[in-house]
């Protein structure tokens, strides 16, 4: 998830961590016990976050630092693995109807296992489930070249197990150095005889993988929210809050401000005088949205300062500060979907609009400008009139050499692009 700081997990939503959010979906499917895998960086933090929570019992079990695939996680947690279980990895989101689908099967169907499928019309690099007519599965191919997809079954890390003994005696009959231990002990049950059955389910999910993944979990989330506004918010009465806003105690917006719903607005923070907040947004707690700044379809952590700038279609960290005048460009001049430098290689990210990924403690000057597709790591700087086309790595420092080059443009953008916009806005 670089450039992003935080465990994924614990990627603060609507003012708690995404885990206790799939905590609370696990207990209103009847789940009275979990067992969270933690490693020596999260497992204080998880279990203070965990402890008070009301219903479910938690424990968090610290796995060793050589583990590296969720069969060692497994693993970690064998102590507590005996009868019926039920596993969920964190960076499967889904809704609480998958984890019900997943449990009433469970509670119904005469299997040994039961995992939920989801129905992909596009190649996904994980794993794809054969099953018959009766959605038993016979095998699990894991990462298939695109095109040779086995079925639009995809494996998706909610999986019931009513032996969890059995489930770590396979385990343990895999060679440890396999990086797909997990998925290749199932196999070896199954064709031992065990009836593991897809579960089909066809809402929503994202397999959390790369940064920019945090704008469709942000929004499913903020989608959900119903109107509310704290008591102890100050509102002046020339501002607008339009549509389905969620506004914590304390904030404060300011004359002339606009929010459209669906957002989410923090404890602490300031919408400063002609903001706006459009298209889905999400503001963490303390952050200040300063003067005629547009966020739209943003994920904004907590503690960040803005002042007259753009930011679309963009993930920022906690305690990152944009300058005055600085934007966040989100469309490519091409129009052409956006790409990202990722590893050393070009990631299709199959979206036609993305801004910025910001990692923690990020400053940017004034009048920058920060290209789409581009991530900043943690601590880094982009100095004043920067235009920023490629990624930052921790810690280190762009700045601005006063140059600029003359090229000729061999591409025209499509104009049935800007057509279905100007559809879109128009409301046609």
């Amino acid at each position: 998830m670089w450039p992003l700081a935080e465990d994924k997990f614990l990627l603060d939503l609507l003012g708690k961590p995404l885990v206790v959010h799939m905590i609370d979906m696990l207990a209103a499917c009847g789940v009275t016990e979990v067992v969270l895998v933690a490693n020596a960086s999260n497992a204080e933090r998880l279990r203070s976050i965990v402890s008070p929570m009301d219903g479910v019992t938690c424990r968090v079990v610290e796995q060793d630092s050589s583990a590296t695939v969720m069969a060692d996680a497994i693993e970690s947690a064998r102590d507590h693995l005996q009868g019926p279980i039920l596993i969920v990895s964190s960076s499967d989101v889904v809704e609480l109807s998958a984890y019900r689908k997943v449990t009433e099967a469970a509670t119904h169907a005469e299997s040994d296992a039961c995992i939920l499928a989801c129905r992909q019309g596009h190649h996904f690099r994980g794993g794809y489930l054969v099953t018959d007519e009766r959605m038993n599965v016979s095998h699990i191919e894991e990462k298939p070249d695109e095109g040779s997809e086995p079925s639009d079954l995809v494996n998706v890390v909610v999986h019931f197990h009513r032996d969890g003994r059995r489930l770590l005696d396979a385990l343990s009959r895999v060679p440890s150095e396999e990086e797909s231990r997990y998925q290749t002990a199932l196999n070896l049950l199954i064709d031992e005889g065990c009836r593991v059955v897809a579960v089909p389910y066809v809402g929503f999910w994202v397999a959390m993988k790369h940064p920019w993944d945090v704008l469709p979990v942000m929004e499913q989330f903020i989608w959900r929210v119903h109107r509310s506004v704290s008591d102890t918010v100050r509102v002046a009465k020339s501002a607008l809050i339009d549509g389905t806003v969620v506004i914590a105690r304390n904030a404060r917006v300011m004359e002339n401000a606009v929010i459209r719903g669906p957002a989410y607005i923090g404890e602490n923070v300031v919408v400063g005088n002609n903001v706006l907040i459009r298209g889905g947004a999400h503001i963490g707690a303390g952050s200040v949205i300063g003067f005629s700044t547009e966020v739209k379809r943003a994920y904004i952590g907590k503690n960040c300062w803005f002042h007259s700038n753009y930011i679309g279609d963009s993930v920022v960290e906690d305690g990152c500060a944009v300058a005055s005048g600085s934007v966040v460009a989100n469309l490519r001049l091409d129009e052409w979907p956006v790409s990202v430098d990722w590893e050393g290689q070009t990631a299709r990210t199959g979206l036609s609009k993305l801004g910025v990924v910001m990692g923690r403690a990020c400053r940017v000057g004034i009048n920058a400008s920060l290209m789409p597709g581009v991530l900043l790591g943690v601590g880094s700087y982009v100095g004043p009139h920067v235009c920023l086309t490629s990624n930052l790595g921790d810690g280190m420092r762009a700045m601005s050499t006063g140059g600029y080059v003359v090229d000729r443009v061999n591409r025209i953008a499509p104009e049935t692009n800007r057509q279905e916009m100007w559809k879109k806005l128009a409301g046609k």
